[in-house]
């Protein structure tokens, strides 16, 4: 197995097969994500790592206003060709740096299995509540941390040389999730955790070995008086 590579030039590679690669954690977190959102229509929604346009498409297409950054310039050259992308505003943006957006622009901030490659988490979370508007949810996912225990991170195997490609991970705990949305001023609504079925096993083959065994994990958070739960 190659060593580890730099995450941004790791999603570029990525970018050309993300969508088709069969990797079951994106067949788990596609509808719990999308159950936890509700409905967005008329929302501002700014997602945060979007990287082919999973998330973001989608709600462009259910109504929402739909800011999406990545600082993969493949993974956003992905998205930009899909159909309904002309609705969307996509901007570069590498998460370790603040956000280039003014204090209470949104409604509500999406994030999809990014956590893991950040560096600050608290930087993260600080700036998705410095965004959100009085009343504001975030919704993050993230592949659970157990998934270290197995050897296992964001990997992929490279098509043009059978090359495994691990674009570089950082083994954060779900507490260090949760005290970091805390400290930026979230409250938490729900934390939840996700296993592997015998129902996602016949979806996406690959998840078969980790049957069983948690694989996601889901924050739905709140930035001052919103008191729904997802």
């Amino acid at each position: 197995m190659s060593d580890p590579t730099p995450i941004q030039s790791g999603y570029d590679r990525w970018a050309a097969i993300y969508d088709h690669d069969g990797n079951p954690l994106q067949a788990l977190e596609g509808p719990i994500v999308r159950a936890a959102i509700g409905d967005p229509r008329g929302l501002a929604v700014l997602d945060l790592g979007c990287g082919t346009g999973r998330h973001t498409l989608w709600l462009a297409e259910a109504g929402a206003s739909v800011t999406a950054v990545d600082f993969s310039d493949g993974m956003l050259a992905a998205a930009r060709g899909k159909p309904g992308a002309d609705r969307i505003r996509f901007m570069t943006h590498d998460l370790h740096r603040p956000l280039p957006f003014k204090p209470a622009t949104f409604d509500l901030v999406v994030s999809g299995l990014v956590l893991e490659h950040l560096r600050d988490l608290e930087l993260f979370f600080g700036e998705a509540r410095r965004v959100l508007r009085d009343g504001g949810r975030a919704v993050i996912s993230a592949m659970h941390p157990a998934m270290f225990l197995r050897g296992t991170m964001a990997q992929f195997h490279d098509p043009s040389n059978g090359e495994v490609v691990r674009p570089g991970s950082y083994p954060h705990s779900i507490g260090e999730f949760i005290m970091a949305a805390i400290h930026a001023g979230f409250r938490i609504d729900d934390v939840k955790e996700f296993a592997v079925d015998a129902d996602l096993a016949a979806r996406a083959p690959r998840a078969e070995k980790y049957l069983g065994w948690p694989m996601l994990v889901v924050l739905c958070l709140t930035w001052a008086g919103n008191s729904s739960a997802c």
